[in-house]
Parts: structure tokens; C-alpha cells; sequence
């Protein structure tokens, strides 16, 4: 990269669900060593590697009060007229909301816009200081005109639609990325990023072939990824990705949850004899808080351990005493067991050992000779002496072939290590035109859907739906597949894959954008069918606008006038998908020429709560997004206006809620067809489920239906303007599994 053009300055930001790391190198100054904000607003006068993930609401405002370390004063813990926002970084994926709220309704956020409240507002107030902070630490250039590159880790869990790019989403609208010379870019996920630094950091205990299992146990997530040392050169390391990333959610915030919960139910067992001067609720939660609590939980398996341990009552007199054995209260102070503190990391480790062997038996199928060297970790569970010593126990007696020999070692900095390898990466990238990490395993299948010539010859051809190209005058197998890349295979970082596309117009036809659909799909790279069925769904819609190309490069066909055939333009271009560790990325190519992606290409990522079922979204808002004021909406044979349909299905929604304990539902198939004239509207068909256990009938019911709708364009938005919904049919056989919503078109 020439140094005109190279950033002022790289931040990595590690959102975790208990704490945030920021690290950045200030290349405008000529350093190239990697730093990390250590001070941060409520805590200035001492270091901090990481600010709490905190933000806190007056119960009256929309307005946060205060954010990170300013959230732990007296003032906003203990005030009756604030909310206390915490632990909500995996809420952003619907699919874990909505088990959290099945789980603890009671803590659980009602909705998925108010996860996205706190984490608007807590990205903004951490952008607003680190304006400041690292602002005017650029030299030569202010703040608004320095290039700066904010890169992001991800959880491996997060999928890239709907959850990454809605992250991606919130962190622009933030305030990342809001000049004109900044960029946002959604980085290696939290494993990757964590292997990254290990290699640049401590590249000597590698060597060149050694297998890598990097786990990344944090707050809320746990990401493993295995990876090769495939060089060593002048103590810089290059590593290959062998095998899909795994994630679940396991770490030390479930740790605090379940000490909150215990406190608690030893708090109103006291109460029930002696009764006590504060809330059970409140000073449970004070006490997991606790900074007694957090050093015994952060120092649980050292040496000089001692049996017990006592975290004091907050507002407690020191005369308030129960000897009782099941609460164990003194002096106004609760006293523990340690196995009271193993139970709740055992929890953790069990599913870890879990984790880590499903891990280690896909890497065993795919490559039966490779051998697990290293196993490292990183992340605040990961830096618990208990947990590193209860893994070094557990793979010592493994029968796991491939882990015989493996070592276990800790991460330098290891609750640092996901930001500072985010930046590590980006600066080796810089430097050397190389990742470290340069080839990647895709967790899932990428398609285009296009046509392919008919070949009577082929009997995989036959019985297939045909159509007759007007220009050529051939005949085409349509909603087929071209797999650009496969599940599980190898992908350059550094390099793009290339995929090339021809489209044919009449002279004279004004298009020069060109709709096309990306396909997205779980299946094992050997099963992959090569049409849409059930197991495809539509990932997102790019639009080629060839606009800005030179038209005398586009070839003319059938041109002289003894050609008995139509004369049209042949177009040639390609499209350049650069896969990332959780997002995917497009850029346009005609003759050997990039151009601008900003303008050029248009992604168009499928919204995830299109169906109007409640658990979608917020129905009065997803009403409003998706329909037309002018829609034409019939139910059986009763046809509604706007209000009315909006009335209709608020009325449903409260039906079903009291009628099924809990309400299910899910797709069995969806099809969506664009309009043949390129604009933005068509047609969609689908046919989904709906029900669960019916509380009247105490069993199992579910009912199918079907809906259509058509789409048009309005205002330059995509609007419903019919819409037409069947009966529901009654059916008691088993509920079937749902289907990930995939209907879209550009």
C-alpha cells in the first residue's frame, strides 16, 4: 500500500458481554507498535485494559445517564430511578432472545429494538470519547480528515444475516465511520482475531505444520477456531484455517449470573425468619457486582486458596446474623463454600470439554493424520487459573486420537487478545500485502442463481423446466445453481473469488444494472443441490450497475444483415466476492477494471421479519415497513384496508398468545419471483406453520397456510400492495422444523 494512502490509525473494538477492549496503532506518528486505551471516563486516575459493557437509563429518559466505569458510582447503582442495561451483547441475535426470554423472562429485554437502544447508545458514548482520546493523539491532521479504520470482531455464532450486518448497522449509525476519510469493517471473528495475536506475540512456541486450537473464552461467547502454522519465516507467521469455527455461548458472565442467583435465594430464605433492611433482588445484584466478588471469582484456583469466603450484605447491619446452614449469614456478611464457587465454573467447563471435543472430532474426520499441538486460550474465562487447570486434567486422559500430545498455553494478554490481534492482522496486511491468517474455511455454501444451457445428452438435464432464450434462440434450465464456493473449503483471505457474468440486451435497451441473487446454504458441500429447494434460502440481492463502463466494449452479436438471428449486446463482467470471517463483500469488474464499489454494486441484505407473525418483529412497526398505505390485504374471502389489516393481526396476536403455551411457528417453503423489466417489484408464495401446545385441547396442534403477495416500488422503497392469506388447516401431527425465512428479489 503506498503511504499516501495508508490509515493514520487502525482501532480493533472487542464488544464483549461483560467488558469492551479498544487497542489502535497510530501509524501517523511512524509507529507500528500496538497500543490499547487504558483510561477511560470514571477511572482516570488508575489503568484499565477494558471498560464495562454498561450503559444506565432514568427510568423517565431515553437518554442514558452514563455509561462504562461512570455506571459503577453509587449514584446509578443503587438509585431506584435507573436501569442498570448489562449482559446484553448475544441478545442481538433473535434466535438467543428469544431464548432469554423464555428462560428469564423477568431480566430478559421485551424486544429486539431495545438490545438495539443500548447497543446504539453505548457504541455512541464510547465513540464520543475515543474521538477525543485517540483524536489528538493523530498527528498532522485533525480528527474530521485523518484516515482511520475501526475494525470489529465478531462471535462465530453471530450469523451474517440478519445479526452481523444489523451490528455493522448500529455501529455506523453510532458515529463510526461518519467522516469522510473513516471506514468500518467487520474484522475475524473473536477466535481468529485471539489466534492472531497469539502468533505475533509469541511466535516462537510454534512450529512450522503444528495444528492450533485457539479458544476464546469470554463473557458471554466462546469461539474456537483450529488453525496450521504453514510458515515461520524471520518470526512471522502465517496460519491456515482447517476447519469450520464453532461458538456457544459459555463464559464468566453465567458464572455471575448464577452467584446473583444463589445469593438471592438465600437473601429471602433470611428474610423469611429475620427480616431484612434491603430488597433480596437488589442486594444480590450489589453483590455479584462486587469488586470482593469479582477478584475471588477472577482468582479461583490459584494456591493460596482458602475454603471459605465472605462477601459483605450491602446496607446490612454487622449485628444481623443467621447460622442457619442453607444462609449462613455473620456479621452482616454471607459466608461460601468454595464448591459453592466449583459448582458454578464446573457448569461452564462441562460445556467447554463439550465444545472443544465436538471441535476436535470434526477436525479427526476431515484430516485422520493431523495432530492437535497446541491448545491455547484466551479471554477472561479463558485466564482462570481453575479453568486452565481443569482442561490440562481433562485432555491429559483423552482418547481423543488427535489430541494425544496436546499442550495447554495461555494467550499473552489474554483478555486483550481479540482487539490487539484485529489490529495485528491489518497492520501485517499493510505491510506485507499478506494476513496472517491467510486461508479461511467457509461455515457455509455461496451461490448465484442463473440459467444453464440445456443439454439433452445430460441425463441430470432431463425432466427439468425449460426456457427459450428470444435473443439466441436456445433453451435454458432456469433456477439453477452456480456454487461459488462450498462449505468447509479453503478460501483465501487475500485473494478474491472471481465469478463472471453475461448478460445479453436488445440495442438500444437503457439497463446497465443488473440484478443478481446470492444463495446461501448449510448443507455439506457433497449434498449441495444444483437448483433452489428447502435446504437454499436467499442470502441477498447485488445489483451490477455497468453504468459508468465504456459501451463500445460491449460486444454486438448478430450485427450483419444476412444474420438470420437477433442482433443484441453481449455483456462481460465479473463480480469479486470477498469472503470475510462474517460478512460477505462485493466488488464490480469490467475489462480489467474495478469500478467504484460504493456506487457500482448494491447490496441488498434479505430482512429477516418480512411474514407477519408476532415473534418477527415488533408487528405495528413491521406493519408499517412492509405494507403500502394503499394495500389491497384479504383474508379468506374478507378484504381489508391498512388500519384494517394492521387490527386484524393485533387481534390475532393476543388470540394466539392465550390460545397456545408457547406459540410456534416457522416456514415450510417461500418463493420469490421478480418482475422480467429489472425493476424492484414481483411476486412472493409462501407456506409456513403456526402453533404449539393448545392450551384448551392440552396437546400439540398446528395449523398450515399459505399467503401471496406483490410487491412494487413506492417512493423508492419496496412495498407490499396485495396481500392474500388462506385459511388456517387444523393438523395434530407433530410440529415440523422450521424453515430460516429466505424470500427476497431486487
Amino acid at each position: 500500500m503506498d503511504w499516501n494512502e495508508r490509515p493514520h490509525m487502525i482501532v480493533g473494538v472487542d464488544l464483549g458481554m461483560t467488558c469492551t477492549g479498544v487497542a489502535y496503532v497510530n501509524l501517523s506518528i511512524g509507529s507500528e507498535t500496538i497500543r490499547w486505551v487504558q483510561k477511560w471516563p470514571g477511572r482516570f486516575q488508575a489503568n484499565e485494559n477494558k471498560v464495562p459493557t454498561v450503559v444506565v437509563y432514568p427510568t423517565d429518559s431515553q437518554e442514558p445517564s452514563s455509561w462504562g466505569f461512570l455506571s459503577e458510582t453509587a449514584a446509578e447503582t443503587a438509585a431506584e430511578d435507573k436501569e442498570y442495561k448489562e449482559w446484553f451483547k448475544t441478545c442481538l441475535d433473535p434466535e438467543k432472545l428469544r431464548q432469554k426470554q423464555m428462560d428469564d423472562p423477568e431480566s430478559a429485554p421485551q424486544n429486539l429494538q431495545e438490545v438495539e437502544k443500548w447497543y446504539s447508545d453505548y457504541l455512541r458514548k464510547m465513540y464520543e470519547y475515543l474521538s477525543v482520546k485517540l483524536g489528538g493523539e493523530i498527528s498532522g491532521v485533525s480528527w474530521e480528515e485523518a484516515r482511520v479504520e475501526f475494525i470489529f470482531s465478531v462471535p462465530t455464532t453471530w450469523a451474517p444475516v440478519p445479526v452481523v450486518e444489523n451490528f455493522k448497522r448500529l455501529v455506523k449509525e453510532a458515529g463510526y465511520g461518519s467522516h469522510k476519510n473513516h471506514e468500518v469493517t467487520i474484522g475475524l471473528t473473536e477466535a481468529e482475531a485471539a489466534a492472531v495475536h497469539i502468533s505475533t506475540e509469541a511466535p516462537g512456541i510454534f512450529r512450522e505444520n503444528d495444528v492450533l486450537l485457539v479458544c476464546d473464552a469470554g463473557g458471554g461467547t466462546t469461539d474456537l477456531s483450529v488453525l496450521k502454522v504453514t510458515g515461520t519465516v524471520n518470526q512471522s507467521i502465517d496460519l491456515k484455517q482447517m476447519d469450520v469455527v464453532f461458538g456457544e455461548t459459555i463464559g464468566s458472565a453465567a458464572i455471575d449470573y448464577e452467584f446473583e442467583r444463589l445469593v438471592h435465594y438465600r437473601l429471602e430464605q433470611a428474610n423469611n425468619t429475620n427480616l431484612l433492611p434491603v430488597d433480596a433482588h437488589d442486594a444480590a445484584w450489589e453483590m455479584m457486582k462486587s469488586s470482593d466478588f469479582q477478584a475471588i471469582k477472577c482468582e479461583y484456583g490459584a494456591p493460596d486458596d482458602t475454603p471459605l469466603f465472605s462477601i459483605g450484605i450491602p446496607r446490612v447491619p454487622q449485628t444481623y446474623n443467621n447460622p442457619d446452614p442453607e444462609i449462613r449469614i455473620r456479621n452482616g456478611e454471607m459466608t461460601f463454600e468454595r464448591q459453592d464457587l466449583q459448582r458454578l465454573f464446573d457448569d461452564q467447563i462441562a460445556k467447554l470439554f463439550k465444545l472443544i471435543d465436538t471441535q476436535l472430532q470434526s477436525l479427526h474426520q476431515k484430516f485422520p493424520s493431523e495432530r492437535v499441538a497446541h491448545l491455547v486460550l484466551s479471554g477472561g474465562l479463558g485466564n482462570s487459573a481453575y479453568v486452565q487447570s481443569q482442561l490440562r486434567k481433562y485432555y491429559a486422559r483423552t482418547t481423543f486420537p488427535n489430541a494425544e500430545s496436546i499442550r495447554v498455553s495461555i494467550a499473552p494478554d489474554p483478555q486483550l487478545a481479540v482487539c490487539k490481534g484485529l489490529v495485528s492482522d491489518r497492520v501485517r496486511k499493510i505491510l506485507t500485502s499478506r494476513s496472517v491468517l491467510g486461508w479461511r474455511c467457509c461455515r457455509a455454501s455461496y451461490g448465484t442463481v442463473c440459467k444453464i444451457a440445456y443439454d439433452k445428452k445430460n441425463p441430470d438435464h432431463q425432466n427439468k423446466e425449460l426456457v427459450r432464450d428470444p435473443l439466441n434462440n436456445k433453451l435454458y434450465i432456469t433456477q439453477s445453481i452456480a456454487w461459488f464456493v462450498k462449505k468447509g473449503a479453503p478460501v483465501s483471505v487475500d485473494e478474491p473469488i472471481e465469478h463472471n457474468f453475461i448478460k445479453k440486451i436488445n440495442p438500444g435497451d437503457p439497463r446497465r444494472a443488473f440484478p443478481t441473487t446470492v444463495i446461501e446454504s448449510d448443507l455439506e458441500a457433497a449434498l449441495l443441490p444444483d437448483q433452489m429447494n428447502q435446504h437454499t434460502r436467499i442470502l441477498c440481492e447485488i445489483n451490477s450497475d455497468l453504468s459508468a463502463a465504456d459501451e463500445k466494449k460491449f460486444q454486438e452479436k448478430n450485427k450483419r444483415f444476412w444474420s438470420l438471428q437477433k442482433h443484441y449486446l453481449r455483456i462481460e463482467y465479473t463480480v469479486r466476492v470477498l469472503i470475510g470471517p462474517a460478512d460477505i463483500r462485493f466488488e464490480l469488474w469490467f475489462d480489467d477494471q474495478k469500478l467504484s464499489r460504493d456506487e457500482s454494486i448494491k447490496v441488498e441484505w434479505i430482512p429477516a421479519g418480512f411474514y407477519p407473525y408476532p415473534a418477527n418483529t415488533d408487528w405495528p412497526k413491521g406493519h408499517a415497513t412492509s405494507f403500502s398505505k394503499d394495500i389491497r390485504f384479504t383474508f379468506n374471502d374478507t378484504h381489508y384496508d391498512f388500519d384494517g389489516s394492521l387490527r386484524l393481526y393485533k387481534a390475532f396476536n393476543a388470540t394466539l398468545a392465550m390460545a397456545f403455551a408457547p406459540f410456534k411457528h416457522g416456514y415450510i417453503n417461500s418463493l420469490g419471483i421478480p418482475n422480467i423489466n429489472g425493476d424492484k417489484g414481483g411476486f412472493v408464495y409462501i407456506i409456513g406453520w403456526a402453533g404449539g401446545f393448545q392450551t384448551r385441547a392440552q396437546r400439540d396442534v398446528y395449523f398450515t397456510n399459505a399467503a401471496f403477495a406483490v410487491v412494487k416500488e413506492e417512493e423508492g422503497e419496496r412495498k407490499i400492495v396485495e396481500f392474500r392469506e388462506s385459511s388456517n388447516i387444523p393438523n395434530t401431527a407433530p410440529l415440523p422444523e422450521p424453515v430460516d425465512w429466505t424470500c427476497s428479489f431486487e
